[in-house]
């Protein structure tokens, strides 16, 4: 059994979709970021790195979202969740992914949970930028429907992380970002989405 450490609602909520829908056999263990638990010698045993997802597998630890994604797509090839049969095509996936994990994340982190919190000025121009990246994503990335075209692979659940992000902070305006609107709302509407946010304890954006 495949065993997820994860942090309810932050960024390794993707990793749990991709399990989700994957139909994996699988269990979770909750980190509590505010309380430390990340921090813990236990969890730094699992990811010295001290940050969630991390995925016990038979073979050993994986860490980072895209990482684990890829696997899962791999691994439960029935659920058809990636490209599998084509390097490219699954390359450009994890291209994508790889912009969400290096470029967006980093860009929206700090606006939205800095301690002590971005004011003024500085909130400003880190909002600015994290933006001018959803913009790249709305007007570039985002293929439509899904995140790579016509079918829905693990790079749906990982944006969708982040889109609900805003939509939680009243940010993902619906005129300068439809196409990820509509995007967030068809993930959200998908059962193992559903399922997901009920099992941590939270509700769509």
């Amino acid at each position: 059994m495949l065993k997820l450490y994860y942090s309810p609602g932050a960024c390794a909520m993707a990793s749990h979709i991709a399990l989700e829908e994957a139909g994996a056999d699988y269990e979770l263990v909750k980190i509590d970021l505010r309380r430390g638990e990340q921090k813990t010698p236990e969890y730094l045993a699992v990811n010295p790195a001290g940050v969630t997802p991390a995925l016990v597998a038979d073979e050993g630890v994986l860490t980072e979202n895209l990482v684990i994604m890829g696997y899962v797509a791999q691994t439960h090839p029935e659920a058809k969740l990636a490209a599998n049969d084509s390097p490219f095509e699954f390359g450009q996936m994890q291209s994508f992914n790889g912009f969400l994990a290096s470029s967006l994340h980093p860009a929206i982190g700090p606006v939205l949970f800095a301690h002590p919190p971005l004011e003024g000025e500085a909130r400003a121009a880190a909002l600015a930028k994290a933006l001018a990246r959803y913009d790249l994503v709305e007007h570039h990335l985002l293929k439509g429907p899904w995140a790579m075209g016509e079918a829905y692979t693990v790079a749906d659940g990982y944006l969708s992380v982040f889109t609900r992000w805003l939509r939680l902070n009243d940010l993902l305006d619906k005129e300068r970002f439809p196409k990820l609107n509509a995007h967030l709302n068809l993930v959200q509407a998908r059962p193992a989405v559903a399922k997901v946010l009920h099992m941590e304890g939270l509700h769509p954006a």
